[in-house]
C-alpha cells in the first residue's frame, strides 16, 4: 500500500495529509498518522459542523458548564445542579446492534461521571426501518435488549425515550442515548490536565482490540463493505462500569483526582489530547504500561483503542498509590500510565523509545469546512399537497384503530417494561408520559426529562421541522408541570459532502437556533452524527432534542391519564391551525409523506405552554397532554386509554371544530398536527377557576366529558374502550410485521 491509499485508507484526504506535513513540518509515521485519522474524524473533530453550531445560543440563567466539557451543567435549586447530554451509536448500531446500543449506554454514562456527577437517569430516542422487514425486526430487537440489558445491569434507570419507523432508516438506524446526573454545584469536575509532573492514571478495565478506528469508522457511510467492520464495535461490561461509577465518585469525594476524563470515540488519543490541550499542557503516556487485555498489541492500537469502561484521571504524584488502591478494592485495573509534561505533546512511549509525538492542540483542532449549501430539489415535490386529491376516509372508527395500532403510535409498553425504571426509587412520572419526572432527595424538587425527534418534519422542511423539535420538547416538559431549562442535542444526518444534505443540517441547526432563542432554552452540549446514510440513500435529517426542566414542587406534577368520571375535558389553543401536511394520517392511512407543515408560533407557543405548566404547579389540573403525532383524537385515546376511562366529544363544539378555519373536514380537525395545541381536564368545582385561569390563553374550547367504557367523538366515531386498547397495546416484538397489521 503506497503513501496515498495508507492515509485514505484511515479516512485522511489529500488535503489533511497536506496540513498534517504543513503543522509538523515532517512526513508523520503510522502511529502519528493514526492518532490524527481518529481526532480529525467528523465524529471526534466535528470539521464539518463546527461553523454550523456557532449559530447556537449557549449561555442562560443557571448555566455552569456549556459546550466543550463532557456534558453539559445547569442548576436547578438549593445547591444541586443536573449535567446532562445525549450521543449517538449509530453506525455501531447499525452492525452489532446489541452491543452497539449497550456500549452506546455506556459511552454516555461515563461522559455524565466526567463532570463528577451520579447518573441517575438514561433516555433513548431511537429510529428504525418498517418492521416488515426482517432486517429491521432485528435491529429492532437488538437494540432494546442492549439498551436494556446495560442499563438494568448498571443500575441507572431508563425513564423515557421515543421510538419512530420508516423506510428511510432501513439499514442504517439511529440510536441515541441520553443521560442525566445529579451533582451538587460546588463538586463541578473538569477535564483540563494541569500540574506539570502530575501522573495520568488509567482506571476501569483492561485495554483490547475492540473499537480500533471506531471513530473513523463511525465517520463513513454504511455499504455492504461495513458487515465486515465489526471489529470496530466495542464490547461492554455493565458490571464493570457500575463499580467504575462508584469508584470514580469515591475518588472525587475524598478530592484524590485533579480531573477526570471519559475514554470514548478514539480511546487514549482523544482523551489525554483533549486534556492536554484545554490545560496548555503536554502528556505523555507509556503504551507498554496500559494493562492489555489481548497480547501483540502495538502501541497505535492501543492508545486508539475504544475498549470501554475506562476512565482517564490527572493524579497528583502523592495520591496516586491510594487511588490505584481504591480501585483494586472496586476489582478495576489501576494503571500509571504516563504524565503530564511541559511541552505540549500527545506523546506516546514503547520500549523507552517515542513511537509518536504531535501536539495536543493540532489533535484537538480538525481542520474546518464550510461545504456547498443547495435547496434539494425534491421539496418542490414532496411540498405539495392537495387535500382535494384526498378522499374521505369513510369508517372513522377503522382509521382511528388502525392508526393506534401502526408502531409510530401505538403503545411502547412493550419496550419500556424491558427497562427498569424505578431503581433508585426516585422515578415519578414512569415512562408513558410526555416526560419523565425525578424527585431530588431530600427536597420538595424535581427534575423533568425529555427526547423528541420530528424527521418526517425536517425532511419536508429542514428549518421548520428544527424549530418544532425544540418547540415538542418545550411543550411535554410543561405538559408535566416542569419549567424548561436548557437541551442538548444529537443531529443526525447524511453526508455534509453532499450540497443538499448540508441544506438540511445548516437549515435544520438554523431553525432550532431560533426556537432555543425564543424559548429561552439554551443548548448546553450535544453530538454530531453525519454520513447517516447507505447505497439507498440518506435518513431523514433527524435533530433528536433532550430538555431538562425543573419543577419547584415535585408533588404538583401532571400525566396525560384521566383521572375521574365527569372530569370536564378542555383544548387550550397555542398557535397555527391544524394540517394534514406531515401528518402520520397522511402517511399511515393515504400512505403519503407530502406537504409542508406550519412553522411553530414559537412566542405564542411559549406563553401557551407557560400557562399550562403554571396550571399544574397550581394544583389546579393533573391531567394534560399535548397534541402531536396523530392528531387531538389521537392525543383525547391515548389520555383515555392511560386512565381507563372513557370520553365524550360534545357534538356542538365537535361541529364547529370541524367547520373551523383551515379545515373544513373531519378528518383535518381530528387528525391533523401542527397547532401545538393542549388538552388538559379540570373537575366540575374547578371549572370556574379554570376559565380565570385560562382569560390569557389564545383561545379554549371545552370539548367533552370524562366517563363509561367508551370513547365517543360526535356522530362520527364510536368505540370501546377494550377495542381500543387492543389495537394500541400491540407487542411490536410478538409477530412478524409488529404493530403494521392491518386491525
Amino acid at each position: 500500500m503506497n503513501l496515498q491509499e495508507t492515509y485514505s485508507a484511515l479516512g485522511l484526504s489529500d488535503f489533511e495529509y497536506d496540513r498534517i506535513l504543513e503543522l509538523l513540518g515532517r512526513p508523520p509515521n503510522y502511529l502519528e498518522l493514526s492518532l490524527f485519522s481518529v481526532m480529525w474524524s467528523e465524529h471526534c473533530g466535528y470539521k464539518n459542523s463546527r461553523p454550523l453550531l456557532r449559530r447556537f445560543p449557549n449561555f442562560g440563567p443557571g448555566v455552569l458548564q456549556g459546550p466543550g466539557e463532557n456534558a453539559g451543567v445547569v442548576e436547578v435549586g438549593e445547591g444541586w445542579a443536573l449535567a446532562f447530554k445525549v450521543e449517538s451509536h449509530n453506525h455501531p448500531s447499525a452492525i452489532e446492534p446489541y452491543e452497539g446500543a449497550a456500549t452506546g449506554v455506556g459511552g454516555i454514562i461515563r461522559d455524565i461521571l466526567a463532570m463528577g456527577a451520579r447518573p441517575v437517569a438514561l433516555l433513548d430516542s431511537l429510529r428504525f426501518g418498517p418492521m416488515n422487514e426482517e432486517r429491521n425486526r432485528y435491529l429492532f430487537r437488538e437494540v432494546v435488549r442492549g439498551i436494556g440489558g446495560y442499563g438494568n445491569a448498571v443500575g441507572v434507570p431508563t425513564v423515557g425515550g421515543e421510538v419512530d419507523f420508516a423506510p428511510a432508516y432501513s439499514g442504517n438506524p439511529l440510536v441515541n442515548a441520553m443521560c442525566v446526573g445529579l451533582i451538587r454545584t460546588e463538586d463541578l469536575v473538569r477535564s483540563r490536565a494541569t500540574g506539570v509532573g502530575n501522573l495520568v492514571v488509567l482506571l476501569g478495565s483492561k485495554t483490547g482490540r475492540d473499537g480500533i478506528h471506531g471513530a473513523t469508522f463511525a465517520s463513513d457511510e454504511l455499504t455492504e463493505e461495513s458487515e465486515s467492520r465489526r471489529s470496530n464495535v466495542q464490547v461492554g461490561d455493565p458490571f464493570a462500569e457500575k463499580m467504575l461509577i462508584e469508584c470514580c465518585l469515591e475518588l472525587l469525594e475524598e478530592d484524590l483526582l485533579v480531573s477526570l476524563q471519559d475514554l470514548g470515540a478514539a480511546g487514549i488519543t482523544s482523551s489525554a489530547s483533549e486534556m492536554a490541550a484545554k490545560g496548555g499542557v503536554g502528556i505523555e503516556v507509556d503504551a507498554e504500561k496500559v494493562p492489555l487485555r489481548e497480547s501483540g498489541m502495538e502501541p497505535y492500537e492501543i492508545v486508539i483503542s475504544e475498549s470501554q469502561e475506562r476512565m482517564l484521571a490527572i493524579v497528583e504524584p502523592d495520591k496516586a498509590e491510594r487511588v490505584l488502591e481504591m480501585a483494586e478494592r472496586y476489582g478495576l485495573v489501576g494503571a500509571m500510565i504516563g504524565r503530564v509534561a511541559g511541552h505540549g505533546d500527545l506523546r506516546v512511549k514503547s520500549g523507552g523509545e517515542t513511537a509518536g509525538s504531535v501536539p495536543a492542540e493540532h489533535l484537538a483542532d480538525a481542520p474546518v469546512y464550510e461545504r456547498e449549501v443547495v435547496r434539494p430539489p425534491y421539496l418542490d415535490e414532496v411540498q405539495r399537497l392537495e387535500l382535494t386529491e384526498i378522499p374521505d376516509p369513510g369508517n372513522y372508527n377503522e382509521v382511528l384503530l388502525r392508526m393506534l395500532a401502526h408502531p409510530n403510535l401505538c403503545s411502547r409498553r412493550s419496550i419500556f417494561e424491558q427497562y427498569d425504571h424505578e431503581v433508585g426509587a426516585d422515578t415519578v412520572v414512569f415512562p408513558g408520559a410526555d416526560a419523565a419526572v425525578m424527585r431530588v432527595k431530600g427536597t420538595k424538587l424535581g427534575y423533568a426529562m425529555t427526547t423528541d425527534g420530528r424527521g418526517r418534519h425536517c425532511f419536508l422542511d429542514p428549518r421548520g421541522g428544527g424549530a418544532a423539535t425544540v418547540a415538542e420538547a418545550y411543550r411535554n416538559l410543561s405538559c408535566v408541570g416542569a419549567r424548561p431549562l436548557a437541551i442538548t442535542n444529537c443531529l443526525n444526518f447524511g453526508s455534509p459532502e453532499k450540497p443538499e444534505g448540508y441544506y438540511q443540517l445548516a437549515e435544520s441547526i438554523e431553525g432550532m437556533a431560533q426556537a432555543c432563542e425564543s424559548l429561552e432554552t439554551p443548548v448546553v452540549s450535544g453530538n454530531v452524527s453525519l454520513y447517516n446514510e447507505t447505497e439507498a440513500g440518506a435518513v431523514y435529517p433527524t435533530p433528536v432534542v433532550g430538555m431538562v426542566g425543573v419543577l419547584e414542587d415535585v408533588s404538583r406534577h401532571a400525566t396525560p391519564a384521566l383521572k375521574r368520571e365527569g372530569d370536564m375535558v378542555v383544548v387550550i389553543w397555542s398557535g397555527p391551525e391544524m394540517t394534514l401536511a406531515g401528518s402520520e394520517y397522511l402517511e399511515i392511512v393515504h400512505g403519503k409523506v407530502a406537504g409542508r407543515p406550519p412553522e411553530p408560533d414559537l412566542l405564542a407557543g411559549k406563553k401557551t405552554s407557560d400557562l399550562v405548566r403554571r396550571l399544574v404547579a397550581q394544583g389546579l389540573v393533573d391531567t394534560a397532554h399535548d397534541v402531536s403525532g396523530g392528531g387531538e383524537i389521537v392525543a383525547l385515546a391515548e389520555m383515555a386509554l392511560a386512565g381507563g376511562l372513557g370520553f365524550e366529544y360534545d357534538e356542538d363544539v365537535l361541529e364547529r371544530m370541524i367547520a373551523g378555519p383551515g379545515r373544513g373536514r373531519a378528518d383535518v380537525a381530528f387528525f391533523g398536527e401542527g397547532a401545538g395545541d393542549f388538552i388538559v381536564a379540570v373537575s366540575w368545582e374547578r371549572w370556574y377557576e379554570l376559565q380565570d385561569a385560562l382569560a390569557e390563553a389564545p383561545g379554549y374550547d371545552q370539548i367533552g366529558t370524562v366517563g363509561g367504557d367508551r370513547f365517543k367523538i360526535g356522530s362520527h366515531l364510536d368505540v370501546s374502550l377494550q377495542d381500543l386498547r387492543e389495537a394500541y397495546e400491540r407487542d411490536l416484538f410478538g409477530e412478524p410485521g409488529g404493530a403494521e397489521v392491518a386491525h
